[in-house]
């Protein structure tokens, strides 16, 4: 996988290889070499992201790093050429300013594969319990950094747009939504939790399909989907039982026929003993 550890440094030493490869058993000089070494290695990892898509940061990180490596393999190579050609000794035919332009990228490249994989999987846990705080009874730190999106609205101008069309349409129809939890939710206890529709003229909405999520900030993987069913007329319940304390998002749908309903919202969730 590309968000491995491992992957980065070893996706790099393997470009190393293929140009030493190339520039020793082609007619090719160092800098086409390195052209040709790094349109190939770019080229494969696009072909596998195509296959188990990694994110488009992580794609973006593994292009940048076998582009640049390339560079840095053309600039090593053509000083190599142009001080054999000028007579140095082998044992100075580098020079201390491209060596130094390689370290740094070498340790950006290190510390990228770093990011990544603390974003995607976490810190190892000898390391989290190293630098994290201990966390509470039946609370786990999390380490990564998955996030939440509901509905990015944002990303197409179309969609941006729909939604506002949507909230226009709400604020006409003039539904009023009350929400809550019969009893503070507890972590890992069965709780109920309740919705109260009426349309406008204060007459239950009775008959919808009302359904929502709890969005889990700093953890996506543990977003709650739930559909709720109508106990009298315009009320609405469910029994969850949220894994995590803390504060989670809520976004409930509302929907009768072609009539749709959206309430954003927050709540939090008392850690067992508080």
């Amino acid at each position: 996988m590309l968000q491995s550890l491992l992957a980065l440094p070893l996706g790099a030493l393997a470009e190393v290889l293929l140009f030493l490869l190339v520039y020793s058993l082609s007619p090719l000089n160092g800098k086409l070499s390195a052209a040709l070494v790094a349109l190939i290695s770019i080229s494969l990892v696009v072909l596998y992201s195509m296959l188990r898509w990694p994110g488009a940061d992580v794609l973006a990180m593994y292009i940048a790093v076998l582009a640049v490596g390339g560079y840095l393999l053309g600039i090593i190579s053509s000083s190599y050429e142009q001080r054999r050609a000028e007579g140095a000794p082998k044992r100075r035919w580098f020079h201390w300013a491209p060596a130094l332009i390689v370290a740094f990228f070498l340790a950006l490249f290190a510390l990228d594969g770093v990011l990544v994989t603390i974003s995607t999987q976490g810190l190892p846990p000898w390391l989290a319990q190293l630098i994290l705080p201990k966390a509470s009874i039946d609370e786990q730190v999390q380490s990564l950094f998955p996030g939440t999106v509901a509905n990015n609205f944002q990303k197409k101008e179309e969609q941006y747009n729909a939604y506002l069309d949507q909230v226009k349409r709400q604020q006409e129809r003039g539904w009023k939504v009350d929400k809550g939890w019969l009893k503070k939710p507890v972590v890992g206890a069965p709780a109920v939790f309740q919705v109260r529709v009426k349309e406008a003229d204060d007459a239950p909405l009775r008959f919808a399909e009302v359904s929502g999520v709890f969005l889990r900030p700093s953890d996506s993987r543990k977003d709650m989907t739930f559909d709720m069913q109508e106990v009298e007329p315009g009320l609405y319940q469910t029994i969850l039982r949220l894994p995590q304390p803390g504060m989670w998002d809520l976004l409930l749908k509302i929907q009768r026929g072609s009539q749709l309903h959206e309430v954003r919202a927050s709540t939090s969730v008392s850690a067992r003993g508080d």
